[in-house]
């Protein structure tokens, strides 16, 4: 189970969010707006100083025009490949 910011799962998900937003052309400010925040609270996710909850992931993939089962996806994808290589 992921328990903190700080795991290596958490971070990729948050960098396919931060990749999708840059590939896209928006500014954190421009995100801000999309989500009706501040732009401090898409920094603050973006830097792994804020936790990103499940209600706010799926705004923040609708705001981007991401499918949120692919985020979910990886993040399974990312969870099993962390158990194989934990068990060796």
């Amino acid at each position: 189970m992921i328990k903190h910011i700080n795991d290596d799962r958490y971070k990729a998900l948050i960098d396919w969010l931060r990749s999708a937003r840059i590939e896209q052309g928006l500014s954190v400010r421009d995100l801000g707006k999309l989500l009706d925040e501040p732009h401090q609270f898409v920094v603050k996710i973006e830097t792994c100083e804020r936790k990103l909850n499940v209600f706010e992931f799926v705004q923040y993939c609708e705001a981007l025009k991401l499918d949120t089962s692919a985020g979910l996806c990886k993040l399974k994808e990312l969870s099993f490949n962390s158990n194989l290589s934990s068990n060796m």
